[in-house]
């Protein structure tokens, strides 16, 4: 949750910015304080700190502290810990699963607020699925329509950014982009996201909400892993949006009932036919 309040603090007023540095500083305040006494601890109003929760993708003030408090109960022994020059190559390999580990189980934490019925309700009705990423995002796009199109609507995945693009812009009514991005960051996931809209087709986004490309989607899973992407290749992040596109693909299917377990089944049989 601090994470999640860090990465979108760039995109807040002043005024909630305030909001986002106190509750940054004062985690375990914030998670037990009213509404009221955030509010004058800031220096600012109610209203401000709603809005600093939406602006960090909250329902409110209510969902800001129970997050908190979630986020505090867990163990963070290593959470946030590097691999240094000194570690050992098995402290080190330890880190890297122990910091995977830790991730999944926050995704875990946040399931239950995403907003999976309203996806399946756009995937249900798609003419068509087409899965957009760049860089390690493309890795995790190939993935997903390598699974999804066997629940049988037409799936496709476009990695580069005239694909993505070119598709925009004679994507149709019935259309569904499905972007996958660690920061939301990329100008031309945003702008594809947008024309992509105007279009009338749908914009699914797994992204750091709060980013552009979450501004810009129809409907957003928000999703930020820590991890300092101008460093090394995304790890962390790639793991947990695998899971998370995973465990939609299985709640489309489910969603789908006896049609896609008899389609599943049929694209198994194919393989061990040949």
């Amino acid at each position: 949750m601090l994470n999640r309040i860090y990465q979108s603090r760039p995109s807040m007023s002043r005024a909630e910015g305030q909001v986002a540095d106190w509750v940054l500083e004062n985690p375990r305040q914030a998670a037990q304080s009213t509404i009221a006494e955030v509010a004058r601890r800031c220096a600012t109003s109610e209203p401000t700190v709603i809005r600093f929760c939406r602006r960090a993708g909250l329902s409110g003030f209510r969902e800001l502290t129970i997050r908190l408090a979630e986020s505090l109960s867990r163990a963070d022994s290593y959470v946030h810990r590097d691999v240094s020059a000194d570690d050992s190559a098995a402290d080190a390999m330890d880190k890297v699963v122990e910091s995977s580990i830790q991730s999944l189980v926050e995704l875990r934490t946040e399931l239950a607020m995403m907003p999976v019925s309203e996806a399946l309700d756009i995937l249900n009705l798609a003419r068509q699925i087409v899965f957009a990423g760049l860089g390690a995002s493309g890795h995790v796009a190939n993935d997903a329509c390598h699974k999804f199109f066997r629940l049988g609507t037409p799936c496709s995945s476009v990695t580069d950014t005239p694909g993505i693009l070119q598709f925009a812009a004679i994507a149709e009514p019935g259309d569904v982009l499905f972007v996958i991005s660690h920061t939301g960051g990329w100008p031309e996931l945003q702008q594809a996201a947008a024309r992509t809209q105007e279009n009338g087709a749908a914009v699914i986004a797994i992204t750091a909400p709060g980013s552009d490309l979450a501004n810009r989607a129809s409907l957003v899973f928000p999703c930020e892993p820590p991890e300092d992407t101008s460093v090394y290749t995304p790890m962390v992040s790639r793991l947990v949006q695998l899971a998370l596109l995973d465990a939609i693909h299985v709640a489309l299917a489910l969603s789908r009932g006896e049609a896609a377990i008899d389609k599943l089944r049929r694209s198994k049989e194919a393989l061990r036919d040949n």
